[in-house]
């Protein structure tokens, strides 16, 4: 069978449930916020709103909105008090944001390799790198699978070490039946385009009791107080804030997150048996205790080392298939040894430590959720595709370099 790179025919012609997924609710949303006549959330309503309803959802005391994910990473950052030169360990594979957000403060980012089945921290590798100077933990929830909160948990209870959960993949994720916001550690949220709801860009973070908040919001809005109106700049902080309007698109988004978390639940179930019966290919796994995973990624690796990974993602997206090849480990990139890396291994000892996410960096793909969307026909046209391409790969001819 010709693959559609070659001319022949794609797997699929239909595009798969577009996304950003928008109806009337938002129109209407956005309607309300604008005649509402204030559209900053000190005169609106929405923001306040928003974060009410979206720490409910997750079951936490407070939310806080802010301008996007990696605000607040660093918001988060600013809580705890890091000050330069401490240490936060971070997954050594995960987007970049996770590692940058401790180098804008000035900390120093401490790569850890991931478990090669879950794709998160592995915590039997946090105890290795700690040193007096370690302030925090940050696990991420890698493409909604939770990560291993109860021994990350135990680790950090022992030794003093604040955990702030990465979790700008697992909107409504559940770890041994407990809601992100009821495991008793701050958790960060990314609104941006392609996640699980989205207002184009965006952020929040959970936090454990109302104190907390009102320290957030200080730092969220240029030191100043809430309902301040006599300068009393607090902190030299930034303005972190979200808008009206983006609240209000938010509030509708997150009322379909239950319904589209079920539906991609359904398919990934599907898809991943579906992808364990294809050759050279390793699904992500999934610790049970995740009883809940909204799958912002479908992802796997290739098991075959002579398979061109950028090959093949060419070839599924001409198949009509919306792949894209995964992060590379963050110590891979210029942006991490442009920040405070005092103390650190050099590029290649680090990957001698991380095994797992140099596989999973150079050997991963992933599919966008919007994949696991559709009908059980949909998820089954991803596989055929997958299995198309790696059989017409082996037999293709080579048309240069790659």
């Amino acid at each position: 069978m010709t693959l559609a790179i070659d001319g022949g025919t794609p797997v699929r012609r239909e595009p798969f449930p577009a996304w950003p997924y928008h109806d009337d609710t938002e129109r209407a949303a956005l309607i309300r916020a604008l005649e509402q006549g204030q559209w900053w959330r000190a005169g609106g309503s929405e923001v306040n709103e928003f974060e009410r309803e979206f720490a409910d959802f997750h079951g936490a005391p407070a939310a806080l909105a802010v301008s996007n994910g990696t605000h607040a990473l660093e918001l988060a950052l600013e809580l705890i008090g890091l000050a330069p030169g401490e240490e936060v360990i971070v997954p050594a594979f995960t987007f970049i944001a996770t590692s940058n957000a401790v180098a804008r403060l000035g900390g120093v980012a401490v790569p850890v390799d991931v478990d090669i089945d879950t794709y998160c921290l592995d915590a039997a590798r946090l105890e290795a790198v700690r040193t007096p100077r370690t302030k925090a933990v940050i696990p991420v929830h890698m493409a909604g699978q939770v990560a291993d909160m109860a021994a990350i948990g135990d680790w950090a209870n022992r030794h003093g070490v604040t955990i702030i959960q990465d979790a700008a993949h697992a909107h409504g994720a559940t770890w041994e039946g407990k809601r992100l916001g009821e495991l008793g550690s701050v958790a960060c949220f990314s609104f941006q385009n392609g996640k699980l709801m989205t207002a184009g860009e965006g952020g929040a973070v959970l936090l454990p009791d109302e104190a907390w908040y009102e320290e957030a919001f200080v730092r969220h809005s240029c030191g100043r107080p809430i309902g301040d109106r006599v300068y009393a700049h607090r902190t030299p902080s930034s303005n972190f804030r979200l808008n009206e309007f983006s609240a209000a698109v938010l509030r509708a988004q997150l009322a379909r997150v239950a319904e589209q978390t079920a539906r991609r639940e359904a398919r990934w179930r599907e898809l991943s048996v579906a992808l364990s019966g294809i050759d050279g290919v390793r699904a992500q796994g999934r610790d049970a205790r995740c009883d809940l995973n909204p799958h912002y990624m479908a992802m796997f690796t290739l098991e075959h080392e002579d398979v061109d990974r950028a090959l093949v993602v060419e070839a599924l997206l001409a198949e009509g298939i919306p792949a894209f090849v995964n992060y590379p480990p963050v110590y891979r990139t210029p942006a991490f040894w442009a920040g405070p890396v005092h103390g650190l291994p050099g590029v290649e000892d680090l990957a001698e430590r991380c095994p797992a996410s140099e596989k999973i960096g150079t050997r991963g793909i992933w599919l966008h959720h919007r994949t696991l969307l559709g009908s059980s026909e949909d998820t089954a046209q991803v596989a055929t595709a997958l299995a198309k391409v790696l059989a017409g790969i082996s037999t293709r001819q080579p048309t240069g370099a790659r």
